[in-house]
């Protein structure tokens, strides 16, 4: 079984493992947990409908506008909502965007790998210079700094990459709501199966970008390069959201000397499985902003619990994201789950062994997550 060595002793790894390979999940198994993880996927799924749809929106309209200063409006403006937007009664998009930033920054997958090809820059330039037909500034621009429009045009194609993820991930997780209300999830490892079947039914859907100018339609990431949801968008955001993420302003020194950031990206442990929910609700902390757009649409069952808990709404946004990091878990179990090297019922000794192998794996990252915590 997995080496406790080098590991804390108050780690049950093997646990973990264990009921993996039993088809249970990460986190435990109980009525709250089922009411509060479906409640808080129930929110998110809600926000996530608009992240998506803001996110494709920015992608196919707003591309190569070096001010875009109505781009959260999603083409609808008006000075009500201006003056809302102002007030921050409103969606908060820049969350989106921080994962955005924050995947093309991590990279991985077919996305990341395409945006270097000389294919990409091909179909890049002809887009600048079919936008800019008629602007010899500009062209001028892209002929002194030849990577500078290409590199928008690469995020460009993040953001509707991330919102084609996000469109799929929300339909999931409002599925599994109504589900929930209809009596047919009743426990964790429920929650698991359907996520896990969602993340399988989409798994090679088509992730493709077309910007339209002129009337002429124009294939950034044509659907013949066989880029889809599972491997080049879901994979490359857990890695980037979940596990790596950024660090939080004001909550670390980015002073080099001061050694509180690593060197290298590939060991951050800042994502969303690491995350420490007390600073939620400070300002520069970017999930500040998550928490803040699900507590307007938290279901009644959900909020109840937290109005019942016992600082009640004072501290609701540290308790929503105690409950996030438990869906989370799942989620992320799903995700494990899904990609097992064999199948968890083979009775093949060298695949078993392979499967305890890929799970150990896991655990090691797991070990300074807060999986004991949200299951103490």
């Amino acid at each position: 079984m997995v080496n406790l060595k080098n590991k804390p002793t108050n780690q049950p790894l093997g646990e973990y493992i264990e009921r993996l390979l039993q088809g249970q999940a990460l986190l435990v198994d109980t009525p709250q947990n089922v009411l509060e993880v479906v409640g808080i996927l129930k929110s998110y799924g809600v926000v996530l409908d608009e992240y998506s749809k803001n996110l494709i929106y920015i992608a196919e309209n707003q591309f190569l506008v070096f001010f875009p200063f109505f781009k959260y409006f999603n083409g609808n403006f008006s000075w009500g909502k201006l003056l809302r937007h102002w007030w921050h009664d409103r969606i908060n998009f820049e969350y989106a965007e921080y994962c955005m930033k924050a995947m093309m920054w991590h990279g991985g997958g077919g996305l990341d790998a395409y945006l270097d090809t000389t294919e990409f820059q091909e179909r890049a330039e002809a887009v600048i210079q079919a936008k800019f037909a008629k602007n010899p500034l500009v062209k001028g621009m892209n002929q002194l700094f030849p990577d500078f429009l290409t590199e928008q045009l690469r995020v460009s194609a993040y953001y509707s990459g991330l919102g084609q993820f996000w469109r799929v991930m929300a339909d999931i997780f409002l599925n599994l709501s109504d589900r929930y209300d209809q009596g047919e999830i009743e426990t964790i490892p429920q929650v698991v199966d359907h996520i896990k079947a969602g993340l399988v039914a989409d798994a090679t859907r088509p992730i493709t970008y077309a910007v339209k100018i002129d009337g002429k339609l124009y294939e950034i990431i044509p659907k013949s390069l066989g880029l889809t949801f599972l491997a080049d968008t879901a994979v490359p955001y857990v890695e980037a959201v979940f596990f790596r993420g950024t660090p939080f302003l004001g909550t670390v020194s980015y002073n080099a000397q001061a050694y509180q950031i690593p060197p290298d990206q590939a060991r951050f442990q800042y994502g969303a499985l690491y995350a420490d929910p007390l600073p939620i609700g400070g300002a520069g902390i970017p999930p500040t902003l998550l928490m803040q757009d699900m507590r307007h649409y938290l279901p009644e069952y959900l909020h109840e619990v937290y109005r019942q808990s016992l600082r009640g709404e004072d501290d609701l946004r540290v308790q929503i994201c105690m409950t996030f990091q438990k869906s989370m878990f799942c989620v992320t179990t799903a995700a494990i789950l899904g990609l097992m090297p064999f199948p968890l019922d083979t009775n093949d000794p060298s695949e078993q062994a392979a499967n305890e192998v890929y799970l150990e794996k896991w655990m090691d990252r797991f070990v300074t997550s807060r999986l004991l915590d949200v299951n103490s």
